[in-house]
């Protein structure tokens, strides 16, 4: 049985505040994408393995795919051993939420193939002890995303008259040094409401807090913005933490933009 995990973009992310247990309340936009994984999961006849490849195969030891299964194996002794194959199209580290999509789909397979009967609710439990993003990924849906980023509410955006460009220059960002330099302060006003207008306004009103300072350190993120609107974008901004920036351009607009060799692009229609 295979799945193809998507990533997610970020339209919006204000850091609201500070709490008491040292992390911060957010609220953001999270939209899923059409750049996809690959995940396979088969009967192993020894132990549970998992094999990642691709372009951004990274270190399988952290993987968060056998992380998702020793936490149903613990709860379920009956669900068997198993082989994990992972085939990685979405860059690491990159704002996308790449990783915590594989896990969200390993919970849904393990428990679909394997006959487990875990209901919606526990799977969020689940889900939510592998990343604050990743209980999303189990709606796979637009949704409002507050506190840690794990309470969600669905909401409706369209953006089927448009195409979106995904640009990865191949930064990691770590989250201490993303939240390294922010100022939380509340918005003006709420993402929720913005994201409800028109597109093209929300270039002056949707913004991302982790832009300011992560543009400052790495002046070719900023760059890449900065030449997505010029080539039409009506919306762009950097995804998450970064380094990821998409634009969104209308559909029937010829984008000339000029590629660096060793950046990741993707041009996906949103359907």
């Amino acid at each position: 049985m295979i799945v193809f995990p998507n990533c997610k973009i970020n339209l919006g992310l204000n850091i609201i505040r500070k709490r008491e247990d040292g992390f911060h309340d957010l609220e953001t936009v999270f939209f899923p994408v059409g750049l996809n994984d690959a995940l396979e999961i088969l009967p192993a006849q020894n132990k549970t393995q998992l094999t990642v490849s691709g372009i951004y195969a990274g270190n399988t030891e952290d993987n968060l795919c056998k992380k998702a299964f020793y936490l149903l194996k613990k709860d379920y002794p009956q669900l068997p051993e198993v082989n994990i194959h992972l085939l990685k199209a979405i860059p690491l580290g990159a704002g996308l939420g790449g990783g915590s999509a594989d896990a969200a789909f390993t919970l849904q397979l393990l428990n679909k193939k394997f006959n487990l009967n875990i209901h919606d609710e526990k799977m969020y439990v689940y889900a939510l002890q592998l990343g604050s993003d990743c209980p999303f990924f189990l709606f796979n849906k637009p949704c409002l995303a507050t506190s840690h980023g794990e309470v969600l509410e669905k909401v409706n955006i369209s953006l089927s008259g448009y195409k979106i460009l995904l640009i990865n220059p191949g930064i990691h960002i770590s989250t201490s040094e993303a939240f390294s330099k922010i100022k939380p302060d509340i918005p003006v006003k709420k993402i929720k409401e913005i994201i409800q207008q028109p597109v093209e306004s929300w270039k002056e009103e949707l913004h991302n807090d982790f832009e300011k300072h992560i543009f400052e350190k790495y002046s070719q993120i900023k760059k890449i913005k900065e030449e997505l609107y010029k080539n039409g974008a009506v919306y762009a901004a950097m995804s998450g933490s970064g380094s990821t920036v998409f634009g969104i351009f209308k559909k029937d607009l010829m984008i000339n933009y000029s590629a660096e060799p060793d950046y990741f692009y993707k041009l996906i229609d949103v359907a």
